[in-house]
């Protein structure tokens, strides 16, 4: 059995109460053969001294995380490990690894200070609230791979907040997590980052007059931010990656016709 690809459904967001206490709330089951996924909030709770001071101001800062709980738990012990971490480092880049393993304290702790922020840096009549949100979507699955995205968003004023996101891709067959360069034939990548290159001048296109100046500004990287499709592979780029903040995070696709011989043939929908 297979699935469309694309972001499932989510129940409504859920943020702080005037009580600082972030409900429990389970989100729709999803099924894709064998494989049945939930979500669950996080439950926790703002320290006293704080949450007395945002109330009386009407701005408490809204926290919203949210854990996978599904039938294999080995991929929701890397998918929970992996959102444990988000929070933990809240501005994550493509070049800034994040450590692999959080505390379940150490999250609480950067919640904590994330809130506490809030009332050191800014003035108290403000009306806004910081904002810390990191959520897992179940993509559904190619062939034997199951697919997901965290996606985070962190807001402590100005113009915009700061949105992150990243595929993970699990193979069922070896329980394990699967990276790009585990999807390539060995030798392959400079062919691979070439396939790359011509998607992002596809893209390039539909928000620029002309290629090679935009490419002057923005210049081609490679992300290994990858999943799997129906029809091919998407590469996702962050903010400021290869454009500016208005563009989004720009996603390039590389039709399966192109990666015969470039990707391992598993990876190829079937």
């Amino acid at each position: 059995m297979h699935i469309s690809l694309g972001r499932v459904g989510r129940t409504r967001r859920i943020g702080l109460l005037a009580s600082g206490l972030l409900l429990g709330a389970v989100s729709i089951s999803v099924n894709a053969g064998s494989f049945v996924s939930t979500t669950e909030y996080l439950d926790y709770q703002l320290p006293e001294n704080i949450q007395k001071v945002c109330t009386e101001h009407d701005n408490c800062p809204d926290i919203e995380v949210e854990y996978l709980k599904s039938n294999h738990s080995w991929i929701d012990n890397t998918v929970n490990a992996r959102i444990d971490n988000l929070v933990v480092n809240s501005k994550p880049t493509e070049s800034e690894p994040i450590k692999t393993k959080s505390s379940r304290a150490d999250v609480t702790a950067a919640i904590d200070d994330f809130a506490a922020s809030q009332l050191q840096d800014t003035p108290e009549e403000v009306s806004w609230a910081y904002n810390l949100m990191v959520t897992p979507d179940y993509l559904g699955h190619v062939n034997n791979f199951e697919l997901f995205e965290i996606n985070s968003y962190v807001f402590t004023g100005g113009a915009h907040g700061m949105p992150y996101s990243e595929y993970l891709t699990f193979d069922l067959n070896t329980k394990k997590q699967v990276t790009l360069d585990d999807m390539l034939i060995k030798g392959q990548k400079p062919r691979f980052e070439a396939l790359a290159h011509e998607a992002y001048k596809t893209w390039v296109k539909t928000v620029a007059d002309d290629v090679s100046s935009y490419e002057k500004s923005w210049p081609f990287t490679l992300s290994d931010n990858v999943t799997l499709t129906d029809t091919g592979m998407n590469i996702r780029y962050q903010h400021y990656s290869i454009g500016p903040y208005a563009y989004g995070m720009p996603v390039l696709s590389i039709p399966y016709s192109k990666l015969h011989n470039v990707i391992k043939p598993q990876f190829i929908q079937q």
